[in-house]
């Protein structure tokens, strides 16, 4: 290499975790091996007992990757561009595994060079500058990284560009007035996005129990379903992260998915994780509160929603009737809560009704997907020759719902739990208008939501579940 004369003749040195890229490719490669080749997981323990270069080399190298789906920072990408324009050399300097950093250099087309770890030697901190000041020498190189593993490198560059630093790197460019990209977007409100708040609405079903056996004002009861309320809806955020996690490369490839806190990088997997062991934790602390039958549901539920996001949500039919059963294990919940008893017909009605609703949440998948999707592409069971059958196989059951809640209605039941029992009649053309609704519109393209937090956000659903709310009431009491 010549001299380096002036700040254009030094070559620039760019990391790669947290600098060029918003993630980390380790834990990138751990949660897509998770996705393609879960039973790899398995030999995780060996590969880090031998040593951390060899535990990237073995993940990097079961996977399929592709690098046009990283989440890259476009801010770097300028910068490189134009250093590229003014003839600079720019090399990758990376502690990630050689196959990731080639491929994503090539994808990229920017780099000169690419210094990477390989199954021996994982090239961070004082590795990574003991490896570029021999191939540099006393000739200076400019840097940019982001973690305190960068520390060494950056007080050693010419010039130095801190990029979304941690707390470490932070403080040293303080100290030290270097250069500094920051992260874009709020972390917090990234955190915030990925527990899904607003999908706390289909908890709202562990009250269902309460309302049917008309404990309305039941303090103790009220209070033991807010209490379920609170720990399923934590507990489902905290799979909802790890759906995420696992799901990074069929989000990228989803038009609006893309833009979650994962997919995008706004949020960190270490981060998410912490949240999501966070949120479990408290979980099971508000469980312990309730009967012990409670802590079983949400068991279940736990163990069913964790292998829905890793293997169930990829097999077709199965995957919707789990989706069904995880919404009647909330009713479920909400009955082992306030320890009522179950009746036959919720559960049959519950089953029927929550599994047109899961085909409505496929088909719209499907649906966004356009033409030509693929299992590949979707990362579902499902092509897009599969729309008419999904949307066929969804309306026979909303009716079969329909069916069975006027069998209910002309029940025995019926006549010793209301006191005016021809007024419950009123609540199948209301369900009947809702069912059909919802299709309509997923069949037009214009549902996009979690159906049933879509119900419970419309006005005119509202509007039919306040009727049919009224009906029930005047039914019981009037």
């Amino acid at each position: 290499m010549d001299a380096c004369v002036g700040q254009k003749d030094r070559p620039i040195y760019v990391d790669l975790d947290g600098t060029l890229i918003k993630s980390d490719m380790l834990w990138e490669t751990l949660f897509l091996t998770a996705r393609q080749s879960p039973l790899r997981l398995a030999q995780l323990p060996g590969w880090y007992l031998a040593g951390k270069a060899r535990m990237k080399a073995e993940l990097a190298a079961g996977i399929n990757f592709d690098p046009a789906l990283v989440p890259y920072r476009e801010d770097v990408l300028r910068q490189l561009r134009a250093a590229k324009a003014q003839g600079r050399r720019i090399v990758l300097a990376t502690g990630a595994n050689e196959r990731l950093a080639h491929a994503i250099a090539d994808h990229l087309g920017l780099f000169d060079e690419v210094m990477a770890s390989c199954d021996a030697v994982n090239l961070t901190s004082d590795r990574k500058l003991e490896r570029i000041t021999a191939s540099c020498g006393e000739e200076g190189f400019d840097y940019l990284g982001n973690s305190r593993d960068d520390i060494c490198l950056l007080e050693a560059a010419a010039e130095a560009t801190v990029v979304a630093p941690d707390r470490t790197a932070r403080r040293w460019q303080r100290t030290s007035g270097a250069e500094l990209i920051v992260a874009e977007g709020n972390p917090v409100r990234a955190a915030l996005k990925a527990m899904r708040p607003h999908q706390w609405a289909k908890n709202v079903l562990v009250f269902v129990p309460t309302a049917l056996t008309h404990e309305f004002f039941n303090l103790g009861m009220i209070v033991e379903a807010m209490i379920a309320f609170l720990a399923f809806s934590f507990a489902a955020s905290s799979v909802y992260i790890l759906n995420d996690l696992v799901d990074l490369t069929a989000d990228r490839k989803h038009k609006t998915k893309r833009n979650r806190p994962f997919a995008s990088g706004t949020l960190k997997i270490p981060d998410g994780l912490k949240l999501a062991a966070g949120l479990l934790a408290t979980s099971l602390v508000l469980g312990l509160l309730l009967p012990p039958a409670f802590l079983g549901v949400l068991a279940v539920y736990l163990v069913a929603t964790t292998a829905y996001s890793m293997v169930i949500k990829r097999m077709l039919l199965i995957d919707v009737l789990t989706l069904a059963g995880l919404y009647t294990t909330r009713i479920m919940a909400g009955v082992a809560a306030t320890d009522v008893s179950v009746s036959f017909w919720l559960l049959a009605f519950s089953l029927f009704f929550f599994l047109s609703l899961a085909l409505v949440k496929r088909y719209t998948e499907l649906m966004d997907f356009g033409s030509g999707a693929e299992r590949s592409k979707t990362g579902r069971g499902y092509v897009d020759a599969d729309l008419e059958t999904l949307a066929q196989a969804g309306m026979a059951s909303g009716f079969a719902a329909v069916m069975v809640l006027a069998l209910y209605i002309n029940s025995p039941e019926v006549l010793t739990h209301y006191q005016v029992p021809w007024l419950v009649w009123p609540l199948c053309p209301i369900l009947l208008y809702i069912i059909v609704r919802i299709w309509v519109l997923a069949r037009r393209n214009q549902m996009h939501d979690d159906p049933v937090v879509f119900m419970l956000q419309d006005w005119r659903s509202q509007m039919m579940i306040g009727i049919g709310g009224v009906m029930f009431l005047l039914a019981a009491y009037a």
